[in-house]
């Protein structure tokens, strides 16, 4: 059961930015989570799941997405059995200064990042093209490192075989000094979506009153905050339908209580209902009345 997460990155001993290779399906990291940090993956091979916001779908014969800030999305390490292998970018959007992306040689890099906040998963010539300097900066010092990552970068800024993910809308940019207070508010959900939440009780967390919050919380994230956890509680669910559960058992527990409420407020988020959309990855979960 994969339940949203906030993700704490550290940059790597020396560098601007983390870079980590990993070699199997860890089961202790993080499912369902989000970060303020912008993040290249790259799966040299195999099949699998991808989750970035509410898009969902398989990724095959391995994987490059660059993702934007604060989009939750699915370790696609989730599920996987046997042989994994994956590299792992993360980096703030300042990493080199705050003014580095309005230096014109960097147009199409700027617009890159720009897109990536809707999430980006590129086809097989860039995988196979980016995907080798990436697994060359493994071996490298921190300098080649740092001129890989830009290579990598104009190369993605320039791929015409891309295209966005989290078509529903873009992530807002969340302001450093505001990420532990959101913080906060998605920990509040995660530890209660399974029941009814009180927005006064998210407020008192936060130290804010009940109208100071709801304003709050939708400059925040444009959305109010029921939308938000209505939201929440769908791509839960979305998750849960891949398993051999019940679509009344899913229902209760990601919260609704009444299963007509649930299968209405999954098809107004998604356009499908619940056993439409079981049926698109029918090969992943065993068929259940």
């Amino acid at each position: 059961m994969a339940r949203l997460e906030f993700e704490k990155i550290q940059p790597s001993q020396g560098s601007s930015f983390r870079l980590y290779h990993a070699t199997e399906a860890e089961s202790c990291r993080v499912y369902w989570h989000h970060h303020p940090e912008y993040e290249i993956v790259y799966i040299p091979q195999g099949n699998g799941r991808r989750q970035v916001g509410q898009h969902l779908s398989r990724y095959e014969e391995g994987e490059l997405v660059f993702i934007g800030p604060n989009i939750p999305h699915l370790n696609f390490a989730y599920g996987q059995m046997g042989d994994f292998e994956e590299y792992v970018i993360q980096m703030r959007g300042d990493f080199l200064g705050k003014e580095f992306l309005k230096n014109v040689e960097l147009e199409a890099v700027s617009q890159l990042f720009e897109k990536s906040k809707r999430g980006l998963a590129f086809g097989k010539a860039t995988k196979r093209l980016v995907g080798e300097k990436i697994k060359n900066m493994v071996y490298q010092g921190n300098f080649e490192r740092m001129m890989s990552l830009l290579w990598v970068l104009q190369e993605m800024a320039l791929a015409d075989d891309v295209k966005l993910l989290h078509a529903e809308g873009q992530q807002p940019d969340v302001p450093p000094k505001e990420t532990e207070r959101l913080r906060q508010i998605y920990g509040f959900v995660e530890q209660h979506f399974q029941t009814d939440i009180d927005p006064s009780q998210v407020a008192e967390v936060i130290n804010l009153s009940l109208p100071a919050f709801c304003r709050y919380f939708k400059k925040m994230t444009n959305q109010t905050f029921t939308e938000f956890v209505n939201e929440y509680r769908i791509n839960h669910a979305k998750v849960r339908l891949l398993e051999n559960v019940s679509i009344a058992q899913i229902a209760y527990d990601c919260g609704f209580n009444n299963l007509s409420h649930f299968n209405r407020m999954f098809r107004k988020i998604t356009q499908q209902n619940p056993t439409e959309y079981r049926q698109q990855f029918s090969t992943m979960v065993y068929p259940l009345a």
